[in-house]
């Protein structure tokens, strides 16, 4: 019998469950993937781990920064500055630091004003439910005007949520401005940070720390069904047997948690968490014997690119471990229906080779080592007008059924530092509960004797 079992070991579910096993309760994290981390997971470049989807964090990402420190492992975390640019009217404009924005000739030179002032408009609001009810397209109109919207913030916005583009939140949009713009150093170039041996390390150290506080991880592991008695759960229905268990804790996306609680839980409950809608990412991860630039982060206005963004991540985590490789990332988020999602990876490979042939005069497809194409379902949840009336509680309608996944992660959006904060918040929760438990079955014991 575990204390706790919990469904998915991404950052969120290893940091529920470190935090239960260091305070002696038993857990069990059950992964359907061979490795732990969620989004984060990764694959081999020459002798290196690298992660299929791009990752960095933030200078103000202290919840990251606690993990590490518990972990002893300091040292391991490497701060670079990095460079971030636009590609706009078949050229590459420089935006890494705030008088870069003063050059930026495809906008008037008040616009440019505009677009600078935006960022610190934006650190100033304090209160996100100001924004709830607003589009982040009205939202940037009333803030910058036309042009610096047609220009900046309408092919981003398109890029990265096609369709559902208009249908955005306010909120989401005033998030990544104020986390941007917070995390640059004193000559106002942006900081970031990466991990040494990747995020694959870091989860690996979660996972060596849980095992030795006395939980478990089950890696390859599928779970087929929630088991339940007298309105409670009773533990889990996995492809490798049954997991008995007090307490369960989800950290799956909303659909997936939809189909495993709807056996035991009301309609409606399962239909509300089917409520929030997500994109899929497709990621294509390019190995090169030279480099495209001298950007990290390249965001392309451009709405006949495929891609919303090139990121070179060697121009942030040096070539050299990589063997030598320069490695770019090539990233789209779009429904599961798109045709560049659907299509074989030689195919999705070779709309990129002509993206950037077009981007970079001196590219040229010999200079691609190799190519990894990977998916993900539910990448980007849709952070929509009055986003706080969707997302469902930590607790269930179903007894010791708890639910912490991304799409709870609000005001901020998805990322690692904020799946560890959360993760720990479930985790307080439930030994909060599990506690009281006890503490009235010793009170209950007691007065019969």
């Amino acid at each position: 019998m575990t204390d706790v079992a919990i469904v998915g070991a991404g950052f969120t579910g290893l940091s529920a469950a470190l935090e239960l096993a260091r305070n002696g309760l038993k857990v069990t994290v059950v992964e359907k993937d061979s490795e732990p981390g969620g989004l984060a997971g990764s694959f081999t470049v020459g002798n290196q781990r690298l992660e299929k989807f791009y990752h960095h964090w933030f200078t103000s990402d202290q919840h990251i920064m606690s993990l590490v420190q518990s972990l002893g492992r300091e040292q391991d975390v490497l701060w670079h500055p990095t460079s971030t640019g636009m590609y706009f009217a078949h050229r590459i404009f420089r935006l890494s630091r705030p008088w870069d924005v003063l050059k930026f000739t495809p906008l008037s030179f008040t616009n440019r004003l505009r677009l600078g002032y935006m960022t610190l408009a934006a650190r100033r609001i304090k209160d996100w439910r100001a924004l709830e009810g607003v589009t982040a397209k009205e939202w940037l109109l009333k803030l910058g005007g036309e042009q610096v919207y047609r220009v900046v913030w309408e092919p981003l916005l398109i890029g990265k949520f096609g369709e559902y583009a208009e249908e955005v939140s306010a909120v989401w949009l005033w998030n990544k401005l104020k986390l941007r713009g917070g995390s640059r150093g004193r000559a106002g170039q942006e900081m970031l940070a990466y991990y040494k041996g990747g995020f694959s390390a870091l989860a690996s150290q979660v996972t060596d720390a849980i095992k030795q506080c006395g939980g478990e991880i089950q890696l390859d592991t599928s779970v087929r069904a929630i088991s339940s008695s007298a309105g409670q759960v009773n533990g889990l229905m996995t492809s490798k047997g049954f997991i008995p268990a007090g307490s369960v804790l989800l950290t799956v996306p909303l659909t997936l948690a939809a189909d495993l609680v709807a056996p035991i839980a009301p309609s409606g409950y399962t239909e509300s968490l089917r409520r929030i809608r997500y994109l899929s990412n497709i990621c294509i991860v390019l190995e090169l014997n030279r480099s495209l630039s001298s950007m990290y982060w390249l965001n392309v206005n451009d709405p006949s690119f495929p891609f919303v963004g090139v990121i070179e991540h060697t121009n942030f985590e040096p070539a050299s471990t990589y063997a030598g490789r320069h490695i770019v990332y090539l990233s789209k988020y779009l429904p599961r229906s798109a045709e560049l999602y659907r299509m074989c990876n030689e195919d999705a490979v070779e709309v990129a080779v002509g993206a950037l042939t077009r981007m970079f005069p001196n590219f040229r497809p010999g200079i691609i080592e190799n190519a990894h194409v990977w998916r993900a379902d539910f990448a980007q949840p849709l952070v929509e007008r009055h986003y706080a009336r969707l997302i469902p509680e930590f607790v269930t309608p179903v007894k010791n059924l708890f639910l912490s996944s991304m799409a709870q992660v609000y005001p901020e959006d998805r990322g690692t530092n904020y799946a560890l904060r959360n993760g720990n918040q479930a985790a307080r929760e439930i030994a909060l509960r599990l506690g009281n438990l006890q503490s009235a079955t010793r009170a209950l014991s007691a007065s019969y004797h």
